[in-house]
């Protein structure tokens, strides 16, 4: 697979050469090869501190979901990153997950502007960014590989969720080499994308939202690694002196992962499959959350009351839509027949093409709408 991202970013050294801000930093009676050599530590060590706090912020805004902080925290760090010198060895976790971030929070765009390869999707450059940086690690920990193997069955699932199967396909070659073609994990993807199906259980139990879970666990134990950033400490002061009550508090970003019911996700068919209760969910979900405001309480009483107010009236509402409604929009039962049909439309014509099955089979007045939903159902249900 491509690399779309290396972490080695280099810069133009002669316009730093070049740059009046020096005289700020350096002695004026020093000689102009001692003034460069300081300067260039000098900025070395700031963008540095740059570097840390532009990551910090973009990992609780990541965690919190807030889409607009997290987007200018993404240009600050993108912009350090491509005018360090070099990467230290100390710093390449530290672009690496910011990297990491951009992506996975372009996942599901296909267009998006971040990558050197058009053809490539955002979460096969999150892979590659991984994967650069896990060969730098003397050892990888299980959380590591799990980030890897989500990563690679997501990078597959947005495709199969739009119904591009060819497209998946395409992105199983590129995730796995020919010397790969019998690792189980190449071997199920296949597998899945063959029955084009985008509700398959093994997409949904391995889902996106598992994927961002486990990335803020990683999130956690990053940001619980002292730092020597001298931005934030001082920062930190600044707030105490202003006001004693608003003192700045370590970053921490909720994950709601259960360390009990780990899912297991190793090179064989049997722990692959093993599911995730706690976070099943459909492939589309977005890990951007709206803020929310804080609820006020009430007493029991009159939250009680609401509640069945609320309750009676959506009941009049729904009653009154029924009865006005066209007959091909009423809520109606589905027959054993009209579910043999949609059945043999799918075979005949794959998941998906509703339109098509709505045309060649006759359904009583429904929608293309309704036998998506009604197909979704039987799959539940595992009468499909």
């Amino acid at each position: 697979m491509e690399q779309a991202s290396d972490l080695t970013v280099a810069s133009d050294a002669t316009s730093v050469s070049r740059t009046p801000a020096r005289a700020d930093f350096v002695d004026c009676g020093a000689s102009e090869g001692s003034s460069s050599d300081l300067f260039a530590e000098v900025e070395s060590i700031a963008a540095g501190w740059m570097l840390d706090f532009a990551c910090r912020c973009l990992c609780r805004h990541f965690c919190e979901g807030n889409r607009i902080d997290f987007e200018r925290s993404r240009d600050l760090a993108l912009a350090v990153i491509k005018g360090l010198h070099k990467i230290e060895p100390h710093q390449r976790e530290t672009v690496c997950l910011c990297q990491l971030l951009t992506y996975i929070a372009e996942g599901k765009i296909f267009d998006s502007d971040f990558g050197d390869d058009q053809r490539l999707s955002p979460l096969e450059n999150a892979l590659s960014v991984w994967i650069s940086f896990l060969k730098t690690q003397s050892k990888q920990d299980k959380l590591q590989k799990d980030i890897k193997y989500l990563i690679q069955i997501q990078a597959v699932a947005i495709y199969m969720e739009k119904g591009y199967f060819q497209e998946a396909a395409e992105v199983i070659e590129r995730l796995f080499p020919e010397s790969s073609c019998n690792e189980p994990l190449r071997m199920k993807l296949s597998a899945v994308s063959k029955q084009k199906d985008p509700y398959h259980p093994f997409l949904q139990f391995f889902s996106f939202n598992l994927l961002t879970e486990r990335i803020k666990t990683y999130i956690n134990i990053f940001l619980k690694k002292e730092t020597n950033n001298f931005l934030m400490k001082e920062a930190t002061k600044e707030v105490k002196t202003k006001s004693s009550e608003n003192i700045m508090v370590p970053i921490q970003c909720d994950s709601t992962v259960e360390t009990n019911k780990e899912n297991h996700l190793e090179n064989t068919p049997n722990t692959v499959l093993k599911l995730h209760k706690h976070s099943c969910s459909l492939p589309g979900q977005s890990f951007w959350k709206p803020r929310q405001n804080p609820i006020s309480r009430k007493p029991q009483n009159t939250k009680r009351k609401t509640l069945q107010c609320k309750k009676n009236l959506k009941n009049t509402t729904d009653a009154l839509q029924d009865e006005f409604l066209p007959a091909c929009q009423k809520k109606k039962p589905w027959k054993w027949e009209e579910d043999q049909k949609l059945k043999n439309g799918v075979q005949k014509f794959g998941v998906g093409n509703w339109m098509k099955i709505l045309q060649n089979y006759d359904f009583n007045n429904r929608t293309n709408v309704m036998l998506k939903d009604r197909w979704r159902t039987l799959v539940k249900l595992g009468l499909a």
